[in-house]
């Protein structure tokens, strides 16, 4: 009876460390087909960042707001935590650093996408 309750034990952590590794997504949720933050803004890249570094400085970020980690935030799976030069940590995906558009008003607009060529929404 010890085993098996042993056992039943074993198996019950297993099935609760799995459940909440896979209930951690990340920060950013897909909506129709694209990464957005919790609040349903699209999430946005830039061509010219550098894999886990934000080029995105000073009036560029008051334009493209960086997706801002917060403190105790960890990184998960696709999600990392890259450092801004103004010392923020900022989410990203993939190696690249997300933001959002200041021009989207309302969840699930993307009029960032396609801008100058070098900004895109995030496809998961």
């Amino acid at each position: 009876m010890r085993n098996i309750t042993t056992n039943a034990h074993f198996v019950s952590a297993v099935l609760l460390f799995g459940l909440s590794t896979a209930v951690f997504a990340g920060p950013a949720k897909v909506l129709d087909d694209m990464l957005a933050n919790m609040d349903g803004m699209t999430l946005y890249v830039f061509d010219n960042d550098e894999d886990g570094k934000s080029v995105c400085n000073g009036s560029c970020a008051m334009n493209w707001p960086p997706f801002l980690a917060q403190s105790g935030d960890q990184a998960s799976g696709d999600y990392t935590i890259i450092m801004r030069d103004d010392g923020k940590m900022q989410w990203a995906f993939r190696g690249k650093a997300l933001y959002l558009y200041s021009k989207d008003k309302k969840a699930g607009e993307k009029s960032g996408d396609g801008f100058r060529d070098v900004w895109h929404i995030v496809k998961p």
